[in-house]
């Protein structure tokens, strides 16, 4: 029997409302072909409206959890999110140290209703410890403004922060272009090797929760599954704008989106 391709251990917080976090990159992850598998970090009181709490799961807890899932079932690509504090990020880097497998850092600062998902001193923990061991790193424009100290306010804002993002450590930069003004969203694909442009028209919509956890766990799955890294973020771009496009109108606030759209085809 051949190896199991598409194993994806996401390392991530907990999102009641199911739009963001652990909730999202199951149901991603599941829709684009791949097995998720989960380690948790911390669990959130949350729903379209913000988030009321946050309760950080023990750090030997942390670590058993993915101990778990790679000692038996293994991994093809991991891909962390909402780790929270100091010690959360230590905990991980030293479980992406113990695997060959690709990560994918979607390095998670602030809930889509704003409330602070990792500890201000945390940020120089997230700058040297996971950018260095990104094989993807998928910041939008506040998280890279944080990481470089630079201003993302236009694409070639996004370019001189994914420039610096690379000479950090990682070694493929998604520089997301959903908080850069525009008609037109735009992600640029930073590599060593050059850039890759993914545009399309933005969306009119309040239904954006969990667009970044979508998107980085979507990547995961493609370069799970074997696809060329920008074959892998194509896919992934596709599926999270369609997903947006088809948000099923839940909720007050910042709704989810449509994560099973391929089982009910475009509409």
């Amino acid at each position: 029997m051949s190896e199991t391709k598409g194993r994806v251990l996401i390392i991530a917080g907990s999102d009641s409302g199911g739009g963001a976090g652990i909730q999202a990159d199951i149901k991603t992850v599941t829709m684009l072909g791949g097995y998720a598998a989960t380690a948790i970090t911390a669990v959130t009181v949350q729903n379209t409206l913000g988030v009321s709490g946050v309760h950080p799961i023990p750090l030997e807890v942390i670590e058993a959890q993915a101990r778990a899932v790679l000692d038996d079932i293994g991994a093809d690509a991991i891909k962390t999110g909402m780790l929270g504090d100091t010690g959360t990020v230590e905990t991980v880097a030293r479980i992406l140290d113990s695997t060959s497998a690709p990560a994918v850092v979607d390095p998670v600062m602030v809930a889509k209703g704003g409330a602070n998902l990792l500890a201000a001193q945390a940020v120089e923990a997230v700058r040297s410890l996971m950018i260095p061991r990104a094989g993807l790193l998928t910041p939008n424009a506040p998280e890279a403004q944080a990481l470089t100290g630079l201003p993302v306010e236009t694409l070639d804002d996004q370019r001189r922060a994914g420039e610096a993002l690379l000479k950090l450590g990682a070694r493929a930069v998604l520089m997301k272009g959903g908080h850069v003004p525009g008609d037109t969203v735009v992600d640029v694909l930073m590599t060593a090797d050059g850039e890759t442009t993914f545009e399309g028209e933005r969306l009119d919509t309040r239904h954006t929760h969990g667009t970044g956890c979508t998107l980085a766990s979507a990547c995961a799955a493609g370069l799970a599954q074997g696809a060329p890294l920008a074959e892998a973020v194509a896919q992934a771009w596709a599926y999270v704008h369609e997903a947006m496009r088809q948000a099923p109108g839940l909720g007050a606030g910042h709704g989810p989106l449509a994560h099973n759209w391929p089982l009910v085809g475009r509409r």
